[in-house]
């Protein structure tokens, strides 16, 4: 778990930097930190989606995805808990939702997530999740800085998802698979580079709809 605790306060930290920088800083500035981050992002999304050699298992868990997501509502559920936090707090952050949201789905869509809390629940080897720590860190100031404080409470969805990740992860170790990682990462490339297109507010991608693809992508690499 140490290493999904040092991811926790890394965001913590890089989200009190960009709230607090973000004060003294002029418009500009934080419209073209957004979109360096939203144009870093969809490099790491291009990188991770070109990295995989089963094109049709990525688009079709792809299709598959967003088909059950959008059934289940998964955005929605993850807006409606980002406004009863908002409330509970009684923030009058016009963009709390959106820092919320948009930062969980950053920080947990992708292979590091699922690679990092194997390593470290099954080999108690949390090298993986520092380097995510590390670059969590880096975005949650510029996120933070913009959005403001719902990027913050984002380090709920990473000490949660990545904590029961990790406690789970003695049991999910067929996850290590070459083939596994393979779809994961390719699949989760694209749900990433989604990410960035949103933060440069070239079109709202409901990235959160999505994440169903993941689970696609794993089964259809483990069945084929």
């Amino acid at each position: 778990m140490i290493g999904t605790v040092v991811n926790t306060a890394t965001v913590l930290c890089g989200s009190f930097i960009g709230l607090t920088a973000g004060k003294h800083l002029p418009e500009r500035i934080k419209d073209i930190m957004m979109q360096a981050l939203g144009l870093s992002v969809i490099l790491i999304g291009l990188q991770m989606a070109l990295s995989g050699n089963r094109v049709l298992l990525t688009i079709g868990s792809l299709l598959l995805g967003g088909i059950t997501g959008e059934i289940l509502g998964i955005e929605k559920s993850l807006e409606h808990l980002a406004n009863r936090l908002k409330k509970l707090l009684r923030s009058d952050s016009s963009t709390f939702v959106d820092g919320f949201v948009s930062a969980s789905l950053l920080y947990l869509v992708g292979a590091m997530t699922i690679v990092g809390t194997i390593q470290d629940g099954t080999a108690h080897d949390p090298g993986t999740l520092y380097v995510k720590s590390l670059l969590d860190g880096v975005a949650s100031i510029a996120l933070a800085s913009s959005l403001g404080v719902g990027v913050a409470f984002s380090a709920i969805s990473v000490l949660v998802v990545q904590g029961a990740l990790t406690l789970a992860a003695a049991r999910l170790s067929f996850l290590q698979g070459p083939e596994v990682l393979n779809a994961v990462t390719s699949t989760g490339g694209l749900l990433i580079l989604g990410i960035g297109i949103t933060l440069l507010q070239i079109k709202k991608i409901r990235t959160g709809n999505l994440l169903p693809a993941l689970v696609y992508a794993i089964a259809g690499a483990l069945l084929l």
